[in-house]
């Protein structure tokens, strides 16, 4: 189970996203940033930090990711604070074995549709990178029906 926990220590930056949060144009720079927590004792908890600059700005949404038992791709991200009381379900679709990448796929939730964003560790992936990525997205049932609204994330 902690392979993937580890392979998500650290700042991610959004490169592509079909997040309507995103892709507005009001919310600019969107990282993660996942760090170990003790939060529960005997699983795998995650303080997740969603960063992102509005009207120049810096802001922060903070909550923690609970591993699934049954499946370590699979997390249940539950907000912080007057956020608490908000959940939803994501899952690392596809990761890039040297952890330079992923593909993330969240739940449609009260407030969000179901959709994905490409992950990297550097604010933008050469077009080699994209291709195949989005190669193994046309082979994946959950990640194909999202690829044509993908739209590219800039970093100012």
């Amino acid at each position: 189970m902690e392979i993937v926990v580890q392979a998500l220590i650290g700042t991610w930056f959004v490169g592509s996203s079909n997040f309507p949060m995103w892709l507005k144009g009001d919310k600019i720079n969107p990282t993660f940033t996942y760090s170990i927590t003790d939060k529960k004792a005997n699983t795998n908890v995650l303080l997740d930090e969603v960063k992102y600059l509005k009207r120049g700005k810096p802001k922060t949404l903070t909550g923690f990711d609970y591993q699934d038992e049954t499946d370590p791709s699979t997390f249940v991200w539950r907000g912080k604070g007057l956020l608490s009381v908000v959940r939803s379900t994501w899952k690392v679709a596809l990761i890039d074995p040297a952890g330079q990448w992923a593909v993330i796929w969240f739940s449609k939730t009260l407030f969000t549709p179901e959709g994905i964003d490409i992950i990297s560790r550097t604010p933008t992936l050469s077009a080699e990178t994209q291709t195949h990525i989005f190669a193994l997205m046309a082979s994946d049932s959950l990640l194909v029906k999202h690829r044509a609204s993908l739209r590219p994330i800039i970093h100012q």
